[in-house]
Parts: C-alpha cells; structure tokens; sequence
C-alpha cells in the first residue's frame, strides 16, 4: 500500500496517475497548497522541500515526481511502462525522463513564479524570456515524435508519456499551449483516451484539459 500526498493538477498528478494505471493499491491524503501544508513542519518532516508528492512506501517517504514516476514504472512491470534494464529502449527512457525533468519542468516554475529568480519587479520580464524556452522545448519534443513517434520510445508507450501529458496540460493557458503542436496535440489525445485519465481527473476534481 502506498500513500500519496498529493494536490490536484500538481507534480503529484503523473505519480497519481501512474498508481491508477498499474493497478496498485494506494491511499490519498489532499496537501493544501492553498493554505500552505505543505509548509507545515509535519509536512516537512516527510518532504524538506515543501513540495507535493511526496509518496510513502513502506514507511519511508521519498519525493521528486519523474524518481517516482520511474520507481512506480520499474516496480510493477507488468505493465511495461517502463523498458528492461538490457532492452535498447532503455537509454532514450532514461534520456527522455531526464530531459523533462531537467529540461522542461523548471521552465514551468519560473513561468509560474517569475518573482523568485528576479524579484516581483521583473515578472513579465521573466515571463518573456522563459516563455520561448518553454516553446522550444515543445519544438523539439513534436519533432521527436513526428520522426519517431507515436510515443517518446515509438511504438511502446511508457512513463516518460504520462510525464509529457501532465506537462503539457501545464501549458493549457500559456499564449501557445503545447496542443498547438500537431504531433504533441495527437500525443495527448491517445493519453487522455486512456480509462486511468478519466479516473485520476474525477478523484482530482479537474475539469480543464478533459
């Protein structure tokens, strides 16, 4: 039995979403955000960054979505979503799953919270300068597909896609959300037809991005 911490529509989703998909037994305990739990000392207690998810396993509590992502995928391979250690698709899994946690997902923090790298007085400033960053990394990521697609390793999909469908539903209300990329808008519409979508947005309460 795990148990999540988690927030609707946060970093917890793809690890809530990935719980429902394989099958697992997992409790859910709602952090509110909102009101700041995750910064309460017990919350910190689980997790020193005050973030969501944190998910508790077998009494010891870890964090950072895309390491939980892996660990979940890993674990339960039954439902291949995640490739062997020796299958070749191995390195471009591990490749993809770092990239989108190194290389996209900050973007989206800087988005969100422009005044934490330069102060409340250069927010549209910052907001100016990520937004193309965020743009290309979609630039990239649809011409990956478009060669090589349907999914990040072809024609197995796996973690690292549920991971690119919860960043993408991010951008839904940026100027150019990632559906306005063709073969990222095809992505998602595959994810979203999966029966777990249907269930993870109906615990989550979310409507947006349906």
């Amino acid at each position: 039995m795990y148990s999540l911490y988690y927030a609707p529509g946060a970093a917890s989703m793809v690890v809530h979403w990935l719980l429902i998909e394989l099958g697992v037994p997992h409790e859910l305990r709602l952090v509110d955000t909102k009101a700041g739990q995750q910064k309460s000392p017990e919350y910190l207690s689980l997790n020193p960054n005050g973030v969501v998810p944190t998910l508790v396993d077998e009494g010891a509590a870890r964090f950072e979505c895309s390491a939980l992502a892996m660990l979940l995928a890993d674990r339960h391979a039954h439902a291949a979503l995640a490739p062997a250690p020796d299958s070749p698709l191995r390195p471009d899994y591990l490749q993809w799953m770092f990239h989108l946690a190194n290389a996209v997902q900050p973007l989206f923090r800087i988005w969100w919270y422009p005044h934490e790298p330069a102060g409340a007085a250069n927010e549209e400033v910052v907001r100016e300068c990520v937004r193309p960053r965020i743009e290309a990394a979609w630039d990239r990521l649809d011409a990956h597909l478009g060669a090589h697609g349907p999914y990040l390793l072809g024609d197995h999909v796996s973690a690292a896609d549920f991971y690119l469908a919860m960043l993408m539903r991010w951008s839904r209300n940026m100027p150019q959300p990632a559906t306005t990329w063709p073969h990222l808008a095809a992505l998602a519409q595959r994810m979203k037809t999966r029966p777990s979508f249907a269930t993870l947005y109906e615990r989550e309460g979310l409507t947006e991005w349906a």
